[in-house]
This record gives structure tokens, C-alpha cells and sequence, in this order.
């Protein structure tokens, strides 16, 4: 704000920050001590141990860094948004708090002599550490929270499929062009739309497939045995996909699955063939109904309808039907040369769900639509670890991804067990920002050490109150 006098301009001070002196000499100050959380809820749910035992070979003296509590570090480092492996300085140099954390050549060296065994048996032990969450939230009463569509909830576990790419600004081993003509990785990840969690992702070459039935088939082979025995067997599993995902031999392989007592059912979008035109076409409007919002309304200038016996579908598994949704186009929305013909833009999903277990058209469809949220996992996961690969070496990378897919895990995990409110579904930047990034002092006295968080900081209570949670969760044996 300016003030004139007699000719002379003078600025009012407004809001000025106070000055300071700088300097590095500070001390029993402890910054990311929200990352604590995640490192001691990595072994309140075993992770830790397990890693230990599946990395035991990697150990063969048993002297030096113990493997597994070196990819525990990398795990909680990546969800507290570490982007290389080189930010494990963040907690090597705060070795009160974290205990004795590897060199940045150890953890490379790890991350070089695992193999693809090895690199099966810390799946294993990420599901092992899975099931042990699990039982906690059982333990506190709630358990894993249900998906929802169409204002209820859903009485199963939901698993989206989705493939995506990973740039890659230099060269490494199996990255290729991609269809979308750039350079870099196609993983193909499957996400618990329940939870959050990633439960399994193969790292892929840039030229993969996004509509490979075999990459499918073994992602999705992944998921199910990362799966706890006990809902694996008693719970309804629903599998969505895009329309890539809608190959005949993957959802025979789906429906396969019942024979060995898991019961699976899929959601998958399906391609608009000259078929499929014909029979939206000689659809007599009565036959279009309302479509919903995920909240239960009526969703505005949305319909749809059911085609199934309106057209073949030859190879697909008994009971396949195929469901058609239109809706006024947004601003700016790209429309097909069909959707131009018709005025409305239109998308078709396959199922196998019978109109017995509650399968009446409008939900089927809004629960079909809630596989969007498998975009906000991906966008997240690559804040968390797999938007960028630190070697030239495509084993390191995968096993990158794989301790990446843990992060995400521990992350969800930290929502379900220890917060509530917004905070229970944050996502990783947000934690970041209120939790993890939190600075506090560490003190002693008492024979104790105290972590003594601001009394101004915002988001104090809620951090504090998922310490005494995580401090409360019961242990597994041994």
C-alpha cells in the first residue's frame, strides 16, 4: 500500500516475516518422523520378518545389513515419497529413529543379486504380511472395508486391471517404443478397489500388449494369491477391466477359477463392433432406462439398456451379457464416428453376474463405471515408487516395482489400521504432507524416548492417535 506526501511514495509494511539467523548445527531434531509410522507398522504386520526370511540367501554369512530390513527401508522410503536410492539418506541419517539403515551401494547390491526366485518369494511374503493386517482390522471390529456403488455397498472384493505407461528419458533393458509413441515400460497392475492396495504388477516391456489374455491371466493369478485364504474362498471376487481386458480366453480363465472353489465374476468393457451398432440402432426407446450416479440418484442425461440376445457372443463363457450406456456428450468431449452419427457417446461392458445376485441392469452399469478410480491408483502408484526405474537393468527395475507395490501396500494399510476421517482416504501426497513430512523433537528422560510433535501442527492429534493405534495392534506369533 501506498502513501503519498509532499511528492514522496512510502510502503507500508504489511505481514512481514519475522527474520532469522540460519545455521546446520540443530540437534535431537527429527524430520519425516511420520515415516516412523510406516517403518514400525511394516513389522507390527510382519512384513519386515517376512522379507527377512524370503531374502535369507542373500545372507549367506549372516553378517552386515539384514537383506530384508533393507527392503522393508526401500518400501517405507518410496511411500514417503522417495523418488532413488539414494534417498535412503533421509533415514540412514537419522539412525535414533530408524535404527542402522544400508548405504546407498548395499541397497543396490540387494536390489542386483535378487533374482526371479527370490523375487517370487517376496510376493509371498507381502501376502503373508497381507493377511496379518487383515486379521487386525478384524481384531478392531471393522475389517476390510466394502466397495460401493450405486449408494450401497458391495458385498465382495473388488480387483481392477489396467495397464499403463512408464517413460523412460534413457536407455534400459526392454524398454520399447510404445503405442502411443513413446519409450519406456507397460506394467500391467491390479489394484483392491476396497482398500487401495496393489496387489500384484509384473513390470513389461514398452511394446507389450494391452490386450494380452497371458499377461491378464497371470496378473490376475498374482491378485488372487495375494488374497488371505479365507476370503479367497468365501468371499464373491470381482475382476473389472477395460475393454482390453475382455479377450475370450481371460474370462474363461475367470470363470475357471470357480472350479477350484474361488468364487470370481467379471465386469469388463467390450469393444463397439458393427454388431453391437446394429443392435443399439433397433433398441426401441422404451427400453432405455435411467442410468445412476454412485451415490444412488439418477445420473442427468444418462441411460441404459441391455442387449444381451440382441446380438452373438460366440466363445464367451454361458451367462455373458452385454450392457450398452448413452450420454449427452460433455464440452469438449471426442466422440467415435458412431457416437457422431448418433449424437450420444456410448459404452458397452461384458458381465457374467446373474439377475439372481442382485444383477438388475442400472447397477450393474454404475458399478462397472466405479473401475475409474484403477486411474487414480496408477496416478498415485507413480508418485509412490513405479513413475520412474533406476536402472538400466529390467531385473532391478521389476524388483523396484515390486518393493514400489509394497509401498503402496503400506500406505493403505496406515489408512485402514491407524486413521480415520479424510485422512483414512488421503491419498500418498496428502499423507505426505500432514503425517509423514512431520518434524518433531526426540527427547529422553525417564528411561524413555519421546517423539514430541508440535503443539501448533495442525494434524498433531491424528498422528499422535495412529502411534497409540499402532502401538495397540495385536502382533503376529513369532
Amino acid at each position: 500500500m501506498s502513501v503519498q506526501a509532499e511528492g514522496t511514495f512510502y510502503v507500508q509494511a504489511i505481514g512481514l516475516r519475522p527474520r532469522v539467523h540460519i545455521s546446520a548445527d540443530g540437534s535431537g531434531v527429527v524430520g519425516h518422523a511420520g515415516a516412523w509410522l510406516l517403518a514400525d507398522l511394516a513389522d507390527a504386520t510382519g512384513l519386515t520378518a517376512a522379507y527377512s526370511a524370503a531374502l535369507r540367501p542373500l545372507r549367506p554369512r549372516g553378517t552386515g545389513h539384514d537383506p530384508g530390513r533393507v527392503a522393508t527401508d526401500l518400501a517405507v522410503m518410496l511411500a514417503d515419497g522417495g523418488e532413488a536410492i539414494a534417498d535412503l539418506a533421509v533415514l540412514r541419517d537419522q539412525g535414533e529413529v530408524f535404527g542402522p539403515v544400508a548405504s546407498t551401494p548395499t541397497a543396490w547390491r540387494l536390489l542386483a543379486d535378487t533374482d526371479d526366485r527370490t523375487l517370487t518369494a517376496l510376493r509371498s511374503a507381502r501376502a503373508h504380511a497381507r493377511e496379518v493386517a487383515w486379521l487386525q482390522a478384524a481384531e478392531q471390529g471393522e475389517g476390510i472395508p466394502a466397495a460401493r456403488a450405486g449408494g450401497r455397498a458391495l458385498p465382495e472384493l473388488d480387483l481392477d486391471l489396467d495397464a499403463t505407461l512408464v517413460t523412460c528419458h534413457s536407455e534400459k533393458e526392454q524398454a520399447a517404443p510404445t503405442y502411443k509413441n513413446g519409450f519406456g515400460f507397460h506394467p500391467l497392475l491390479c489394484f483392491l478397489a476396497n482398500t487401495g492396495e496393489a496387489v500384484s504388477g509384473p513390470l513389461r516391456p514398452g511394446n507389450s500388449g494391452a490386450n494380452t489374455a497371458a499377461d491378464h491371466i497371470t496378473v490376475l493369478d498374482q491378485a488372487i494369491a495375494q488374497i488371505p485364504d479365507a476370503h479367497r474362498h468365501g468371499t464373491d471376487i470381482l475382476i473389472h477391466a477395460d475393454s482390453a481386458g475382455s479377450a475370450k480366453a481371460f474370462l474363461a480363465h475367470v470363470r475357471d477359477l470357480r472350479k477350484r472353489g474361488i468364487r470370481t465374476f467379471f465386469s469388463v468393457g467390450y469393444a463397439i463392433t458393427e454388431p453391437v451398432r446394429r443392435a443399439v440402432r433397433t433398441m426401441p426407446d422404451r427400453l432405455w432406462h435411467p442410468a445412476l450416479d454412485q451415490d444412488g440418484t439418477l445420473r442427468d442425461g444418462a441411460e441404459i439398456a441391455e442387449l444381451t440376445g440382441m446380438l452373438e457372443l460366440p466363445g464367451y463363457p454361458t451367462g455373458t451379457r452385454i450392457i450398452v450406456r448413452r450420454e449427452r456428450p460433455h464440452p469438449g468431449a471426442q466422440l467415435s464416428l458412431f457416437d457422431q452419427d448418433e449424437g450420444l457417446p456410448y459404452q458397452v461392458f461384458l458381465t457374467d453376474t446373474p439377475y439372481s445376485r442382485g444383477g438388475f441392469a442400472q447397477f450393474l452399469e454404475v458399478r462397472h463405471r466405479g473401475h475409474a478410480t484403477v486411474e487414480d491408483h496408477i496416478r498415485c502408484g507413480k508418485t509412490t515408487g513405479f513413475g520412474r526405474f533406476p536402472s538400466r537393468d529390467f531385473n532391478i527395475n521389476a524388483v523396484w516395482l515390486e518393493l514400489s507395490l509394497a509401498a503402496i501396500d503400506l500406505l493403505a494399510w496406515t489408512r485402514v489400521l491407524l486413521l480415520d476421517g479424510d485422512l483414512a482416504t488421503a491419498e500418498p501426497k496428502k499423507l505426505c504432507y500432514r503425517l509423514l513430512h512431520v518434524v518433531a523433537r526426540l527427547t529422553r528422560g525417564g528411561r524413555r524416548m519421546r517423539l514430541r510433535i508440535s503443539a501448533t501442527w495442525p494434524w498433531r492429534n491424528e498422528l499422535a492417535t495412529a502411534f497409540h493405534r499402532l502401538a495397540a495392534l495385536p502382533r503376529p506369533a513369532g
